[in-house]
């Protein structure tokens, strides 16, 4: 990596002010503040206020609008920034370079809607993200996403098209099999089902994609996971303390597959009482921050149990691209630590050369 005073060589005093600001810059997300190997351009204005251009190694566009605050306070100038999310070109399969499981120990957590909102999350961060349905006995993506009835097409008759929602691309079984047919399949059958959703769709270039887990831990959620080049996994649960052990079991079966847990969300946390607007804990509370705790993971997100998620997902929609929504703040954050997290897991420095320009 070129040297600082290389870099900026005719007036350091000028840049080395900002980098020092974006490297103090911390949150959940940005735990150790934004390196200077991701600042690719820097614009100095007349008025001494700076334009910034990032490439960010992680989905975490959607928190530009916090460092701009915080940087411009720090010095007392207009900092504006712009952000492009490039993910090492590093591909765990073909050309998909994260892939996240999400999974529970239990059915009836919220498994899917959380798969389906986390996917769309880190697509409205700033990647290109997306989502297989492995739930082979249950699937709901299709309902989730509002693609009922779509039929699957292929270009070349040995690879299925992903379809397209929401700026997702997503595969299911439910686009295979009719929606009021059972899947009565022994668990060598649905591991090779699941296999050949994974190899013969055409995914293209994704930076992640969310894989749906069928709920439990038994011999197909087992062989799912050894099967799937996984980067890490994520816990959905509730408060509840069956829900909990349940969870347990869910992240002991990662650890034995070697499958890192990058941390869990409690979904139904709380209810807001339409009256005081005062959180009711129907179905416990810190359960999950006690389970985090005991492994040493962090808890992404607590969803409260809320009828607009509950609407939106059975009318096809997805919630958490609905600005005006709180929730949607809320998965978004959840994805920008999963991403972040995704990426201090496997990070590798690199050389790279800062572009400062004068207007």
């Amino acid at each position: 990596m070129f040297g600082l005073s290389k870099l900026f060589s005719g007036k350091p005093a000028e840049k080395e002010p900002l980098l020092d600001a974006l490297a103090a810059y911390r949150s959940s997300a940005f735990a150790i503040g934004i390196e200077a190997q991701w600042v690719k351009e820097i614009t100095i204005n007349t008025d001494k206020s700076f334009k910034v251009k990032l490439e960010l190694p992680f989905a975490g566009k959607g928190e530009l609008a916090q460092i701009e605050e915080f940087v411009s306070n720090k010095l007392s100038t207009s900092v504006s920034i712009d952000a492009e999310v490039s993910l090492p070109n590093q591909c765990c399969f073909k050309q998909i370079k994260q892939i996240v499981l999400v999974a529970s120990g239990k059915g009836g957590v919220g498994k899917s809607t959380t798969a389906v909102n986390l996917a769309s999350a880190l697509e409205q961060e700033g990647a290109k993200v997306g989502i297989l349905d492995a739930d082979i006995y249950g699937p709901s993506i299709p309902l989730l996403l509002g693609l009922q009835g779509a039929e699957p097409k292929t270009l070349d008759n040995k690879n299925l098209l992903p379809f397209e929602a929401h700026n997702l691309k997503a595969q299911s079984i439910g686009f295979l099999v009719p929606s009021d047919d059972a899947t009565v399949w022994r668990g060598p059958m649905a591991s090779g089902a699941l296999n050949q959703l994974m190899n013969e769709t055409d995914w293209g270039e994704l930076d992640y994609l969310i894989v749906d887990m069928p709920p439990g831990t038994g011999d197909i959620q087992l062989t799912m996971s050894q099967k799937v080049p996984a980067s890490g996994a994520v816990i959905i649960t509730t408060p509840q303390d069956l829900a909990l052990a349940d969870a347990q079991k869910g992240i002991a079966m990662f650890n034995k597959v070697n499958i890192p847990v990058l941390g869990l969300i409690e979904n139904m946390s709380y209810f807001l009482c339409g009256h005081c607007g005062e959180p009711n804990h129907v179905f416990g509370k810190d359960g999950a921050v006690k389970l985090a705790h005991r492994h040493g993971v962090p808890v992404l997100a607590n969803i409260p149990l809320a009828i607009e998620i509950r609407e939106s997902s059975e009318q096809g929609q997805v919630i958490s691209r609905d600005n005006a929504a709180s929730i949607s703040a809320t998965y978004k954050n959840a994805a920008r630590v999963l991403a972040s997290s995704l990426h201090y897991q496997q990070t590798q420095n690199s050389s790279v050369e800062i572009l400062i320009t004068e207007d």
